[in-house]
């Protein structure tokens, strides 16, 4: 089965859910719809990681094909989804998927009305309960996907392990920002637990869970999917500072203007003058930085090799990624999916 088919089956089982959700919202009140429309704007876009991996842990480990897996790695979408309003309204995020955030679709929302009261504070709440609303979703969906309860039962603990992580992940990069240390060691555990458990390791292991997979073999996944989830996550942290915002859907240098304190950045800072650090650190997180100022950091990122030194982090994790993945025992057609989706998720380039 091809990545393509894939992302349509999985697309199909996703868009399903939701349009049987949709009535439930709309008997409480059409005032509901606004919900949805935000819903159905973020859902419509993303490379749907999650599932294809998912997925391709349960062929992996034998597991056959049929609607009910797809609906249940789908639910991780709608996980997805939940991080993302919830990430974007604590990071004052403006756009996602090149499109407003939807904490700032709300409150343009409430200024178009006219309403009293605070237009910011309401597209804030208003995010962060679709966001708690996709969250108790990924559960509905994956519980309700037609899977029998013994694929069901051992998925289960993944999944809740997967949620507490994202979640303390999440903290963790609050954290680093909130320091300003920027130390490697403590961005490469952001990474681990934001990025690369969540992102590769655990859908894996859920997917294999569910096909009937030992613990031995989902620690085989593991050394996979730890270090190709590091690697994907240091390519986007890349990406958010050199990116062509076309390709990644946010503004560019969007991420100096946040202040995250990424490996590329504690990078820098660890090989920096005192003179370019001190700007890395006056700079870094000012909401107003304008193109020059983007240029000005990314000038000293190239300078101080860090960008340099943050490709070759992703060459060596990916190398690691590639030589595990010789080592695991998988059905002929996930070995070429699983190569492929390796190449997809750290080959992008500035």
């Amino acid at each position: 089965m091809t990545s393509s088919r894939v992302r349509k089956e999985v697309d199909e089982a996703l868009y399903a859910f939701v349009d049987r959700q949709r009535p439930v919202l709309l008997a409480i009140t059409e005032d509901l719809e606004p919900m949805l429309s935000a819903l159905d704007t973020l859902l419509s876009g993303g490379k749907r990681l999650r599932p294809a991996f998912a997925y391709w842990g349960w062929r992996g480990a034998g597991g056959v094909d049929g609607p009910e897996v797809f609906s249940a790695a789908a639910s991780l979408e709608l996980l997805q989804a939940s991080a993302l309003i919830h990430d974007d309204v604590m990071d004052g995020s403006d756009t996602r998927r090149g499109q407003p955030s939807v904490h700032r679709r709300f409150e343009a929302m409430h200024a178009r009305e006219g309403w009293p009261g605070s237009a910011e504070s309401f597209g804030t709440g208003a995010a962060i309960l679709l966001g708690d609303v996709t969250l108790a979703w990924s559960t509905e969906m994956y519980e309700a996907s037609g899977l029998s309860e013994a694929a069901l039962a051992p998925g289960r603990p993944i999944y809740d392990i997967m949620r507490t992580e994202v979640m303390c992940g999440q903290y963790l990069d609050m954290l680093e920002q909130a320091r300003g240390t920027g130390d490697v060691e403590s961005a490469l555990r952001v990474v681990r637990y934001k990025a690369a458990k969540y992102t590769i390791e655990r859908p894996l292991h859920l997917g294999a869970a569910m096909a009937g997979a030992d613990a031995a073999y989902l620690e085989s996944l593991s050394a996979y999917g730890l270090p190709l989830g590091t690697a994907f996550q240091l390519r986007d942290d890349v990406l958010g500072v050199f990116g062509d915002p076309t390709e990644t859907g946010k503004p560019a240098g969007d991420d100096l203007r946040e202040g995250k304190r990424t490996v590329l950045i504690a990078l820098a800072m660890q090989s920096g003058t005192p003179a370019q650090r001190e700007t890395l650190n006056h700079r870094l997180g000012d909401p107003d930085l304008d193109l020059a100022g983007v240029e000005e950091l990314r000038g000293i990122l190239t300078e101080t090799g860090a960008l340099d030194g943050c490709e070759k982090m992703i060459d060596r994790f990916a190398a690691d990624a590639h030589r595990a993945l010789a080592e695991i025992e998988l059905t002929p057609e996930a070995r070429t999916a699983l190569t492929d989706l390796a190449v997809a998720a750290t080959a992008r380039r500035v």
